[in-house]
Formats: structure tokens, sequence, C-alpha cells
């Protein structure tokens, strides 16, 4: 496999399109090489293609009027460079359900909860995937399957004192997607609730496999150093059964 990556932390379809857009007007405009001095047009006609994937950034996900009519004019762009590319849609998770801020559903309105921040975006993906006709990567199903199972979900630790927590203690994080508490390297508690640590990175490469490749990941032998075992084979699991 050659993987290519087109990527910008937090960025949006919007953001993105006018990027590409500024290197089609001028590909000598420094705005449009934001991929490491690289435009999307440079990056796209480097060989042959045969899967291009896009998807809106989480903070916009719940809102479906953030992707358009972006996620055409990118959908069109991939098509003129590599028309034969299958364009696949990744549909993006739900925040950890202790975030403490959730996606925007409408202009200055945000999810209350990770299932209302699932449920807006999840429809949000389909509507437009729907309207392009491309598949998704249901990455976002995968987690909320996991996060919504009393079996499998993440629980807060509600026992962990945060006010007096002392390094290097970290409240118990069993089953958790998302990379959460951690000590910076000044020894103060951070907290990231959006972002994926290495089993939900685990989850959507088992989700990825599937839809690509349209066979059942329960079979693979691969299990990440910090991914239990049995949580692992339930990743399997579940990547299978949102994928199919």
């Amino acid at each position: 496999m050659k993987i290519g990556r087109a990527e910008l932390g937090g960025c949006s379809l919007q953001r993105h399109w006018e990027i590409a857009e500024a290197a089609e007007k001028n590909p000598d405009d420094p705005k449009g090489r934001a991929y490491g001095g690289k435009s999307l047009r440079q990056l796209l006609s480097a060989g042959k293609w045969d899967v291009v994937t896009i998807q809106q950034n989480s903070m916009n996900s719940g809102d479906v009027t953030t992707y358009s009519p972006y996620a055409k004019k990118l959908f069109d762009l991939v098509k003129s460079i590599q028309p034969d590319a299958r364009i696949i849609m990744q549909q993006t998770w739900a925040y950890r359900t202790d975030s403490k801020k959730f996606t925007q559903i409408a202009d200055n309105q945000f999810a209350t909860s990770a299932k209302e921040m699932w449920e807006k975006s999840r429809a949000a993906y389909h509507k437009i995937a729907d309207e392009l006709g491309i598949e998704l990567f249901p990455v976002g199903d995968a987690f909320w399957k996991i996060n919504s199972d009393p079996k499998t979900a993440y629980k807060p630790d509600t026992a962990f004192d945060f006010e007096n927590a002392k390094y290097p203690e970290l409240p118990d994080q069993t089953n958790s997607l998302h990379a959460g508490y951690r000590w910076d390297n000044n020894k103060k508690l951070a907290f990231d609730s959006n972002h994926a640590n290495e089993a939900g990175c685990f989850l959507g490469g088992l989700v990825w496999y599937a839809v690509l490749f349209k066979e059942s990941p329960v079979k693979l032998k691969f299990l990440p150093e910090k991914v239990d075992g049995e949580f692992g084979a339930q990743l399997k699991r579940v990547a299978w059964e949102v994928a199919k």
C-alpha cells in the first residue's frame, strides 16, 4: 500500500477548498501550497491513486451547511485529476462523553452530548455522501457502537480527585477510544477528549480495512501494544458490523 497525505490539523472542507482554489488560480501562490510546500493538485498528480478520502473537521461535522459547496468542489477537483479514483468520505466520530464541548450543529449552536454529536454528524455525512454518490468509512458509527454499549463503553472515573491530582496518577480510562487525560511535559494534567488514542486509531483502521477490501477484519492477528486482547477482538467485530 502507498499512502499519501494532504492534511492540516482542524482543517475544514472550506479551508481545504480555499487552499486548492488559490493554487488553481496561481500555482505559485504560497497560500495554495499549504501541504508541506505543495498544492493539492501536485499531491493528487503524483502517480495513480486508487482511493481518495475526504472529511469535514470534527467541530463543524454536525452542521450540514458547512459542507456545501466545498465537498462538491473538492470532489470535482479530485475527479478531474484522478478520474478513476474511488472517493470515500470518512465519517468522523463524536468526542468522548465527558468532553467539555461538542460539535457545532448550527450557527453558534453546539451539540449538548456525545450522542447528539454522533447523530448530527452522521446525518450530515450521509446527506453529503448521498448527494455525491460516494461511500462512507463509518468510523463514527463504530465509535458510537462501542461508546453506547454498557459492556464496552468508557465510564468516567468519578472516584478520581482531579483537584488534588498528583503526578503520575491518572483516572481509570478503561475502554476509552479517545486520548483523554495525560500529564504534559510541565507535569500538568492535560485533557484531550477529541482525538483518538491507540484503540481509537485501531478501530478506525479496522473500519477502513473492511470498507476498502470488503472483507472481515475479525480474522486479523495484529493488535496494538496498548489494546487489551478481549477489547481488541470486540473492536474487530464492531468494525465489521458497521462496515456491512
